[in-house]
């Protein structure tokens, strides 16, 4: 991940994980990365409850989801649950893998995972809004930066966590704003919608975003369209690479169609 301008950028070292469903594994291995095992989820007695059988390797994460979560009455019988996974399993460490609004069981248990984890050797990872919860764990940043600066937003971040390790949350950005957009919102796009504003048209590299982008009329609508790719994906590790973040992790059903081109030198973007 070197842009060979820059000999400062040299030695610097990302390690990258897919996170994988165990249907998943198969089809991942064999891409040059390690993985985050999406295989967990908290149960109604504040159990570890496992999804299948993840097929790990040395070195790997384990992921813990908070879907359908019941309220966590007991964290340290959890935490322990989790640090037994992964003791048993040779997991690094885990990835709370939280999207629902932030609970206060879940930040109690996860500073409690997080001390456990400590002792044992292990790393815990935790969502942007739990990182205050959980200081010396390692806060993951999402990458899909729709406006301002990718480098200085991470910058930042990396400011006001005051010295703190943090992890990029590489979410492959397909955005569409509706012009005019006073607002600033734009509206996810999935494959086919994004494919069939895209075709034919010609796209641009933004500095500033790290993305593409391109405008097209489509239904008498205006649209500016906002993407990620291989290639802007390849140059959002470069930089945070630079900045001396560590970690990312990918999600394989959002990247399998590029994961190819992924392993590839990344572009000299803004040479």
């Amino acid at each position: 991940m070197i842009r060979g301008a820059d000999k400062r950028e040299r030695g610097r070292h990302m390690q990258t994980y897919y996170a994988v469903t165990a249907a998943d594994f198969r089809e991942a291995v064999g891409r040059g990365r390690r993985f985050v095992h999406v295989a967990y989820r908290i149960g109604a007695a504040s159990e570890l409850l496992r999804n299948a059988p993840p097929l790990q390797t040395h070195g790997d994460l384990m992921s813990v989801s908070d879907r359908d979560a019941a309220t966590v009455e007991r964290p340290e019988a959890l935490s322990g649950a989790v640090v037994r996974e992964c003791l048993r399993r040779g997991y690094r460490g885990a990835v709370l893998d939280f999207e629902e609004t932030p609970r206060d069981d879940l930040r109690k248990f996860a500073a409690t995972l997080e001390a456990r984890l400590r002792d044992n050797r292990r790393v815990l990872y935790v969502p942007a809004p739990y990182a205050d919860a959980v200081p010396d764990a390692v806060a993951l940043v999402c990458t899909a930066v729709s406006g301002g600066n990718f480098q200085e937003y991470l910058r930042e971040v990396l400011r006001k966590r005051g010295g703190k390790p943090i992890a990029l949350d590489v979410q492959r950005l397909r955005m569409d704003f509706r012009l005019p957009a006073p607002t600033g919102e734009g509206v996810p796009l999935d494959s086919d919608a994004f494919e069939t504003l895209r075709a034919g048209k010609t796209a641009y590299f933004s500095t500033d975003l790290c993305a593409r982008y391109f405008t097209c009329t489509h239904g008498g609508q205006a649209h500016f369209v906002l993407y990620d790719d291989a290639d802007t994906i390849r140059e959002k590790l470069r930089i945070g690479a630079a900045l001396g973040v560590e970690t990312a992790f990918l999600q394989w059903p959002e990247v399998k169609d590029i994961a190819d081109a992924l392993l590839q030198r990344p572009p000299a973007f803004g040479t």
